[in-house]
């Protein structure tokens, strides 16, 4: 790269609404952070959305990569059979030094598979971790893994905690940010046989702001910053906290509309606290989740993804790469390399 300007490659085939969310949300965060896109797709089909758009005043560039990871294939197969499709571009952009960070909102198992065996992983890091912002009663907590690493053994859950750790402290600024394991019970000793040895290492970690057993319901009190556990649980916990938040949502507005006449003035009066709530539980707010452990950052979105979802994204990626988190996480991962079993490389 010739200057020092923060380069992010966007994919912009990805998501269900593809090139028409995902370029006006890559150009909008190109013109909030100065950072300079690389939007990897059909050529053809890139230009006639710029044409449309006609942005200014913000550096774009158009990488063609002529296919696309489908939805139904098997990350292994996009691997192995389309060399040319968007996110592996992507990704080759940024193992090549073109850009600095990836961001998608398509296949998110293809996401996944790139970015280990195309970016690489940070030395001593077995297995990656995605990690999603949730929102609280106070400020948004990091949970990890949410679906990168479905089988986990107890040092892979111990490497999310320290991964988790240097993400809250560089993108959510917190000092010694207080890092809890989930499980069934908030005693020692709680939990399956996964969770009772992952505990013992966090107990040993080296500067670690290990706070101990956290149950479910202590997700949304804002009293952790970090949120620890497999992939599979980190799903669930997110796809149900997903779920619940629009639920929350449709049955309120519901309610107030079929009530009668006081129950609808007091809606009235209380909107701008419901556009306050629905800006929370929005995923919108957050653009995506950041796939840690990486050589370089990866931002895997959701597949419903708007403009602003993709802006966001692209925003916290530059952040990420501005503030080099990467170096201060392979630095928290070197010092407790003992417990990881995988920290040789150091």
């Amino acid at each position: 790269m010739s200057s020092n300007k923060t380069v992010i490659a966007v994919d912009a085939m990805g998501g269900d609404l593809g090139p028409s969310v995902v370029v006006p949300g890559a150009i909008e965060a190109a013109r909030q952070t100065g950072a300079k896109i690389l939007l990897v797709g059909n050529e053809a089909t890139l230009d006639g959305e710029l044409n449309r758009l006609s942005p200014s005043g913000v550096d774009l560039e158009i990488v063609h990569a002529p296919e696309v990871a489908g939805m139904d294939e098997k990350p292994s197969d996009i691997l192995r059979r389309k060399k040319n499709a968007s996110i592996q571009v992507a990704c080759r952009l940024v193992r090549d030094g073109a850009a600095q960070g990836v961001v998608s909102a398509g296949h998110s198992g293809a996401s996944v598979a790139c970015g280990m065996f195309i970016m690489g992983r940070i030395p001593g890091v077995e297995r990656p971790a995605l990690a999603s912002l949730l929102p609280t009663e106070k400020e948004p907590v990091v949970l990890l893994d949410v679906g990168a690493t479905v089988d986990c053994k107890p040092y892979n859950i111990f490497q999310f905690g320290l991964m988790g750790d240097a993400f809250a402290r560089d993108i959510l600024n917190k000092e010694s940010p207080r890092v809890g394991l989930l499980s069934i019970g908030e005693e020692e000793g709680k939990g399956n046989s996964q969770v009772k040895e992952a505990y013992e290492l966090f107990k040993m970690a080296q500067n670690l702001n290990f706070s101990g057993n956290i149950e479910g319901r202590d997700l949304f009190t804002g009293e952790m910053d970090v949120a620890v556990c497999d992939g599979f649980v980190g799903n669930v916990a997110l796809k149900l906290s997903e779920g619940l938040g629009l639920s929350l949502s449709r049955v309120l507005k519901r309610e107030l509309l079929n009530s009668g006449f006081l129950p609808k003035l007091g809606s009235l009066l209380a909107k701008s606290a419901f556009r306050r709530f629905a800006k929370v539980v929005d995923y919108a707010e957050y653009g995506g989740a950041p796939l840690l452990g990486l050589q370089n950052i990866s931002i895997v979105c959701h597949g419903r993804s708007n403009a602003k979802a993709i802006c966001n994204a692209t925003r916290m990626a530059t952040l990420f790469v501005e503030k080099e988190t990467n170096k201060r996480l392979m630095e928290t991962i070197c010092a407790n390399e003992e417990l990881t079993r995988f920290g040789r490389s150091c």
